[in-house]
């Protein structure tokens, strides 16, 4: 007569392949998004739009860092190019700073590009990613603006854009091919991955 199986065993086999199989799931969605994310960097989107959208990064006491002016040196090759009449700088200011990240990409654009003040929006608003879209798109309501070219580093390509098309504008992204998330193979990847893990907590938290 045969003999049933020990109940904890059978118990412990359930969890087992429950926990491989979650385990699993997690790999896989980790490495599509991070192939979503890796691929996404790779476009460079120039059709024409009412503004061109640059991701605030730090400065100090005024002057863009490495990361922040390679975003605008780009906007600005975009500007010259006719893509969008208007740059839009964006990004608020910690404690004891005397610039915004906006006011500091706008005075940037202006000095070294020769490109008009009128031109350039700040939004002087903004402490992440996605504070700064929201405030973006509340600027572009009040002026009418629909469409824009999103420009950060590649592999915050995908999460920044996406968020602003969450707000309910059309946008699409040039990155920028130079600055420090691009220097070396190791700083892309890490980069990836600390997009990836952005761009899953913003689907799961925030969103």
């Amino acid at each position: 007569m045969a003999v049933a199986r020990h109940p904890v065993k059978r118990a412990v086999k359930y969890v087992f392949v429950a926990l491989l199989t979650l385990v699993l799931v997690a790999v896989g969605v980790f490495g599509v998004t991070a192939f979503q994310i890796w691929h996404f960097a790779r476009a460079d989107d120039r059709r024409a739009a009412d503004t061109i959208f640059v991701l605030g990064a730090a400065q100090y006491a005024g002057n863009p860092s490495n990361w922040f002016a390679s975003r605008l040196n780009h906007a600005a090759e975009l500007y010259k190019q006719g893509v969008a009449p208007t740059i839009v700088t964006v990004g608020g200011k910690a404690a004891g700073d005397e610039y915004t990240e906006a006011a500091s990409g706008k005075n940037y654009l202006v000095e070294n590009f020769d490109i008009p003040d009128s031109a350039v929006v700040s939004v002087e608003e903004g402490t992440d990613t996605l504070d700064s879209a929201k405030a973006f798109a509340q600027v572009a309501q009040d002026h009418g603006w629909q469409t824009s070219v999103v420009v950060t580093d590649p592999a915050h390509s995908l999460r920044a854009t996406r968020m602003v098309r969450d707000q309910g504008m059309q946008a699409w992204a040039s990155p920028t091919r130079q600055g420090p998330s691009v220097f070396t193979r190791k700083s892309q990847a890490n980069s990836i991955l600390h997009e990836t893990l952005g761009m899953l907590y913003y689907q799961a938290v925030e969103k």
